[in-house]
């Protein structure tokens, strides 16, 4: 009788599992798999007009230094709560060295330009980036559990936050 219960529990918890990975992976409309964009356009609300977003058609200081094969534009963001700032690599790979690549390569760019607009964020509406390093107490020594936090830190801007 447990056997019987045991053998149960596992196809249910297998056939759940089934069912949540098929669900997250299917492709709604208009995005790819993980939910990213088709166009590949990846974006950040900005507290301000798009006048005071993109002045004069400047390009923020982070994502001019991608180079040439950057897009960019700004627009009102949802709900009048400011400027979604959008930008994607060109999708001709124009003016972009090593556009095409592995999936490895495409994921670096793609964390290379979610970091750029992150920042670009941050001078718009701050004036400056912020870090986390220097600590404000002054240095840690180095432990096992704060080379973890550095790593992630190093990382967070690329693929979350902290």
């Amino acid at each position: 009788m447990v056997r019987r219960l045991a053998v149960a529990a596992a196809l249910a918890a297998t056939a759940t599992t089934v069912v949540l990975v098929r669900r997250r992976t299917r492709s709604p409309s208009g995005h790819g798999l993980g939910g990213t964009p088709r166009a590949g356009w990846l974006a950040v609300t900005v507290l301000g007009a798009p006048d005071d977003v993109l002045p004069g058609g400047r390009v923020p200081a982070p994502i001019a230094r991608l180079g040439g094969g950057v897009e960019l534009e700004a627009r009102l963001a949802p709900g009048d709560k400011g400027t979604e700032l959008r930008a994607r690599f060109r999708p001709d790979g124009a003016h972009t060295a090593g556009a095409t690549g592995t999936r490895d390569q495409e994921t670096a760019r793609r964390g290379r330009l979610r970091a750029a607009l992150r920042e670009a964020k941050q001078l718009i509406e701050v004036g400056e980036v912020l870090r986390v390093d220097p600590t404000p107490h002054g240095r840690r020594s180095a432990t096992p559990t704060g080379a973890l936090v550095d790593a992630a830190t190093a990382r967070s801007n690329e693929w979350g936050v902290l």
